[in-house]
């Protein structure tokens, strides 16, 4: 899906929402090389603040680009910049709600600045502002 510059709006919005699992956690681990035993021993994190293990703080900033990616605006998209404040832990099994916002738009650079945002429950666990280019109309 793709939604052309030319047809976004300021205030348009597009969300998904995703159960983190253990295969997620693990999958992430190998491909960033990010295996900080937080997140993968449960030993360790139960001596953790978070008393639990934890996903990684870019694994949930990743579900952003999914949406970015795949619905808003979608195909084609260009990532130039993400701007990422996490609020709270995420856990296995949490469902993380991620969405993205049109907060401007920038004409003759088919620039748009994404509010973004992720939740488990009512709270919110990641905040931030993604900068990308968007597909003209062909």
């Amino acid at each position: 899906m793709t939604v052309y510059f030319e047809d976004l709006k300021l205030g348009q919005s597009a969300q998904c929402g995703k159960t983190i699992t253990e295969a997620d956690v693990l999958l992430f681990a190998a491909v960033s090389g990010d295996n900080n035993p937080v997140h993968l021993d449960q030993a360790y994190a139960e001596t953790t603040t978070f008393e639990t293990r934890v996903a990684h703080g870019m694994l949930t900033a990743s579900l952003i680009s999914g949406v970015i990616g795949t619905q808003l605006p979608g195909y084609g998209t260009i990532y130039l910049s993400q701007s990422t404040r996490f609020k709270a832990p995420v856990r296995i099994g949490d469902n993380v709600q991620t969405k993205v916002t049109v907060v401007e738009l920038i004409e003759g650079k088919n620039r748009v600045k994404l509010a973004t945002r992720c939740s488990v429950g009512d709270k919110v666990v990641l905040e931030g502002e993604s900068l990308v280019y968007a597909p003209s109309r062909p």
